[in-house]
């Protein structure tokens, strides 16, 4: 048998059979020997990708990367730039799986059609998307992700508390306003009986793009279709929900508030929130805490936090006063000898630590001496009294 294979970089014989694999200017060709016929040719993978046969899995993929940004049909507009795209999403699929670079390498092509699954290729559109998770902050669409399901958007629900059923923790029973799955289409959008069909306005790519030419260059935008609200295909809406596939219901929700929660926290209510559309999972539900304030109570995080009031004399000779908490009236001792500004603390007669009801914090009592403006006679007398009997004692407490 002869060839004219000029340029020629290699021949591969497989022992036992009477074939042989050519690469001829980056094109594998496969003739069995016997029946003087060529099975079929392909690119070589490794040119494809502009690495060389022994590159590593890393560099495969940076790779690809590079070349699946430039020739995205979504970006470049040149003719041959989605079958080069293909090619290259081709390549990448082969050369990054261990079992299927291996038969290729052996091979080639043919090999991989000859071996069970291993010539199917994925869609191109959906293995770009699994490496660069759509970029659509990069200005590239998500092809694939248009006919998919999604999911529901989350809703926000303020819910105002007394300040004791913050601390403690209640159940509340709360009515939202959601959007759930249309009865009438069964969430399809379309009117039953109906057939959908390929969008004319963006010709089923659930995208459209616009261009503007700046001292920059052009730049591109990519939007979703308004036509067929990027699901790249158009129906008869139904009647019900006007196409979108839902419709918005009211619906009734016991909550329990843990206790220890504050004003800003925000408690989670899974798949509470807005029903998917084409059959995917519905939002949470976030319910966000406003607290109303307590006239005498005060709180920093978890501990409670009072002014008292005592005279001077039951600051010098001490007391026990009757202060509120969250949990009542408690007596409070108050030594003698306190002076003014001293805080004096109420263990656990704070606020329940989150999630932790075992444990809680202080009430933190601050008290605030009361010193008279005007006085009788006879306190008067008293006090002065009281003032010559520290005269006198001072001039002993000195020796």
């Amino acid at each position: 048998m002869y060839f004219s294979t000029q340029g020629c970089a290699r021949i591969h014989v497989r022992k036992g059979e009477l074939d042989l694999q050519l690469e001829l200017n980056n094109i594998l060709f496969w003739v069995a020997c016997d029946e003087h016929t060529i099975i079929s040719c392909g690119q070589d993978y490794y040119s494809v990708l502009g690495v060389s046969k022994n590159a590593s899995k890393s560099e495969i993929k940076s790779a690809y990367r590079k070349l699946a940004r430039s020739y995205h049909p979504d970006v470049n507009k040149e003719p041959g730039a989605e079958q080069k795209f293909k090619e290259i999403s081709n390549a990448y699929e082969v050369l990054s799986d261990d079992e299927k670079r291996s038969i290729y390498d052996r091979y080639g092509e043919a090999g991989l059609k000859g071996s069970m699954g291993m010539g199917d290729f994925s869609n191109p559109f959906d293995l770009f998307e699994s490496l660069f998770d759509g970029l659509g902050g990069m200005g590239m669409g998500a092809r694939g992700s248009r006919n998919r399901a999604t999911e529901g958007e989350d809703q926000v629900y303020n819910l105002v508390l007394d300040f004791k059923e913050a601390i403690f923790g209640v159940e509340k029973e709360i009515e939202i306003m959601r959007l759930e799955n249309c009865g009438t289409c069964d969430g399809s959008g379309a009117k039953p009986g109906t057939r959908t069909a390929k969008c004319s306005a963006c010709g089923g790519q659930g995208q459209v793009v616009s261009s503007a030419r700046t001292p920059l260059g052009v730049f591109q935008q990519i939007m979703p279709c308004s036509a067929c609200g990027g699901a790249g295909e158009t129906s008869t809406p139904c009647n019900t929900c006007g196409g979108d596939g839902r419709v918005r219901k009211s619906k009734r929700i016991s909550l329990k508030v843990p206790a220890g929660v504050d004003s800003g926290s925000r408690l989670r209510v899974r798949s509470e929130g807005n029903a998917g559309r084409r059959g995917g999972p519905p939002g949470d539900l976030f319910v966000i805490i406003e607290v109303r304030p307590d006239p005498v109570l005060k709180r920093d995080d978890t501990n409670i936090l009072y002014t008292c009031k005592v005279t001077y004399i039951d600051a010098i000779l001490g007391t026990t006063l009757k202060v509120p908490t969250v949990d009542g009236m408690v007596d409070l001792k108050v030594p003698s000898g306190t002076q003014p500004g001293t805080t004096l603390v109420m263990a656990k007669k704070g606020v329940p630590f989150l999630n932790k009801s075992n444990m809680r914090g202080d009430q933190l009592v601050r008290v605030q001496v009361e010193i008279p403006k005007r006085l009788s006679g006879e306190e008067r007398k008293l006090i002065e009294e009281l003032a010559n009997l520290n005269k006198a004692k001072a001039p002993n407490s000195r020796r």
